[in-house]
């Protein structure tokens, strides 16, 4: 039976303990997307904190395809120092870091990358932002900078990427039915819509060598109505894994899917019954896939974590806002103290991290600051 707590060796790369830092917009990189000193602060409390293994918040891969202000990248070698130095302050520390690469599609700012956003079909988004339809070679383009963006990731000792295929950016536009309207080779059926991922996969592989690790992260599916299902998600899962994929994160909605199933849902009241939003596609995706399962969403709970990894529904626990509140939560529930994590998902910790001011737990922000005020 596997151990939160125990050392284990996830794809070649030895973990102290089952707890994954889930890929999080920290909004702390510079106007070019290189990683700041803020930054690396934010990731060594969570190493100190006792999180087994760090995934990085989305870097784009393509300058067209940056979401966000302060956004991470890593589309350029000239953003190589930046990383490595925050790599070998991370793995100084004891850490292990996983980088995720990503492109926005059609989340995709054009205020901010002064590109067409690009995306599987056209889709018109909030504002009135038309995205244009990828010609196949703007596909091989983007299949390129991902491989090359691994590239960077593994001369910066990075300890492997994760692939974003998850929340309605572009490679889950592709997987996804409701984004993706193509008649080519890469929409229609599922393993169509599932080339593109194939074939990032296999140009990481071809960049980074067959023996980096490798990871995605990947809808179970998207609530959206003609949105990917739980089924499809198995079919995709499962070519993956004939692929040579190291580890699949199981994540879940998008852009378009109504905020009570959005991947950071909103919690009213604290319940376990809220707790582990896809803990049926995990059952079914273990039941019916081999490769090691990174399981996110809603868990808040000690009892809650421990039974997930007991029961076999997932064979790692990954977190995100939690860790947001209390970088130190993993060693707290080490040391005894299991009373459930103080974050209340009220998502006030990802409005600073947009408006250019870095991520913070609102909450516990505010609360400091009524305590002083009432002292004086």
């Amino acid at each position: 039976m596997a151990d939160l707590f125990g050392k284990n060796i996830l794809t070649g790369i030895e973990l102290e303990n089952r707890f994954v830092r889930s890929a999080t917009f920290e909004g702390l990189a510079d106007s070019n997307g290189a990683a700041t000193d803020r930054m690396t602060e934010l990731l060594l409390d969570l190493v100190k904190g006792g999180v087994g293994l760090l995934i990085s918040g989305h870097a784009y891969v393509s300058p067209e395809g940056q979401a966000g202000n302060l956004q991470l990248g890593i589309y350029s070698d000239d953003l190589k120092e930046s990383h490595s130095k925050m790599v070998n302050s991370i793995h100084q520390a004891g850490g292990k870091i996983v980088l995720q690469i990503a492109h926005s599609g059609c989340q995709a700012l054009p205020e901010i990358t002064g590109h067409d956003p690009v995306a599987p079909s056209v889709i018109t988004r909030p504002k009135g932002v038309v995205s244009r339809e990828m010609a196949v070679e703007d596909i091989d383009h983007i299949v390129a900078a991902f491989g090359k963006a691994a590239q960077r990731a593994k001369d910066c000792r990075y300890d492997g990427v994760q692939i974003h295929a998850a929340h309605g950016y572009l490679l889950s536009q592709f997987l996804s039915p409701f984004y993706n309207q193509r008649t080519d080779g890469y929409g229609g059926s599922v393993e169509n819509r599932a080339r593109i991922v194939v074939e990032v996969l296999k140009s990481i592989k071809s960049h980074a060598g067959d023996d980096y690790p490798v990871h995605i992260k990947m809808n179970s599916e998207d609530f959206i109505d003609c949105g990917l299902t739980s089924d499809e998600m198995l079919v995709v899962a499962k070519i993956l894994e004939g692929n040579g994929i190291g580890a699949i994160e199981l994540s879940g909605g998008a852009i378009d899917s109504p905020p009570e199933l959005s991947p950071v849902r909103p919690e009213k009241e604290p319940s376990r019954e809220w707790e582990v939003f896809y803990r049926q596609s995990a059952k079914r995706f273990k039941d019916q896939v081999s490769v090691p399962l990174i399981l996110v969403g809603g868990i808040r709970s000690f009892d809650v974590a421990k039974e997930v990894i007991e029961t076999s529904t997932a064979d790692y626990i990954s977190m995100s806002r939690p860790f947001v509140r209390e970088p130190g939560l993993v060693n707290r529930w080490k040391s005894g103290d299991t009373a459930r994590a103080t974050c209340i998902s009220c998502n006030g910790c990802f409005i600073p991290a947009r408006k250019g001011k870095g991520i913070y737990c609102a909450v516990e922000k505010r609360d400091k600051r009524i305590a002083k005020n009432s002292k004086g």
